[in-house]
């Protein structure tokens, strides 16, 4: 009840932010004075009046999921996260099946056929991409250097390698 309270006053002020950007797009003598604001205040009073329904009529308070869930979200945010800086070094194929892997796992705790799931699922998507796709600026593979695998890793410690 009260996080629903709190996050609605949040979405209110980030609504009421919004519909004041909106308020200030600057506009040409072709399009009108009001149609280029029309859609994003549109979308802010949307958002505004949705975060009012939220802060006058909370839902009952919500069960939580247990710790172990929280461990397993917060694993699977950093394989994201460290997936998502490892394409560029590694390529496509191996960062994608480690990722597929490690999140088969945290879905069915059972190694091979996580592993299975990740080496199809990265070969698969790979092809789907860049053959039936036609995206070709996918590399299967890279052989990196240190200092690029360094480059890509410190894009996740703030502060380090800028």
């Amino acid at each position: 009840m009260a996080s629903d309270r709190i996050f609605g006053l949040v979405a209110l002020i980030t609504a009421v932010a919004y519909i004041a950007a909106a308020t200030q797009i600057q506009t040409n003598f072709f399009s009108g004075e009001f149609l280029p604001k029309l859609f994003p205040l549109m979308i802010g009073g949307v958002a505004a009046i949705c975060s009012l329904v939220m802060v006058f009529r909370p839902d009952p308070e919500p069960d939580w999921p247990a710790a172990g869930s929280w461990i397993n979200m917060a694993l699977a945010v950093v394989v994201l996260a460290v997936y998502a800086v490892m394409l560029s070094p590694l390529g496509f194929i191996l960062p994608t099946a480690i990722a597929a892997g490690i999140l088969s796992y945290q879905i069915s705790p059972r190694a091979m056929p996580a592993m299975l799931s990740g080496i199809g699922l990265s070969l698969g998507l790979f092809v789907l991409f860049k053959f039936a796709l036609g995206l070709g600026n996918i590399v299967a593979y890279r052989i990196p250097t240190p200092e690029k695998l360094w480059e890509a890793f410190a894009i996740l410690i703030p502060f380090v390698g800028s």
